[in-house]
């Protein structure tokens, strides 16, 4: 099972900047969730601050605007919303 050290965080280049705009928004509020990936998803962050953690507790990874995020199938997490955020998303 993947866990968030398999989560890949990335500056994006300008074409692909330009792939993910054409990709819908989500947004969300300062908030904790628990959140399960049935599919790979990549997001471009437009705004906020994200740390992510596994369900144990013991790894976590922090994002923010301008940062490129991969998670893949089958993780299991926390969603720390520190900064309201904004992201294009692609499910795959």
């Amino acid at each position: 099972m993947p866990t968030v050290k398999d989560v890949i965080v990335r500056k994006p280049g300008s074409e692909e900047i330009a792939d993910c705009q054409k990709w819908p928004i989500w947004s969300c509020q300062k908030s904790s969730f628990d959140w399960d990936y049935t599919q790979k998803e990549t997001c471009l962050i437009l705004e906020g601050k994200v740390t992510v953690k596994d369900r144990s507790g013991s790894d976590e990874v922090s994002f923010g605007e301008g940062d490129l995020v991969i998670f893949p199938e089958g993780l299991k997490c926390v969603w720390q919303v520190t900064e309201s955020v904004k992201k294009h998303y692609n499910f795959d």
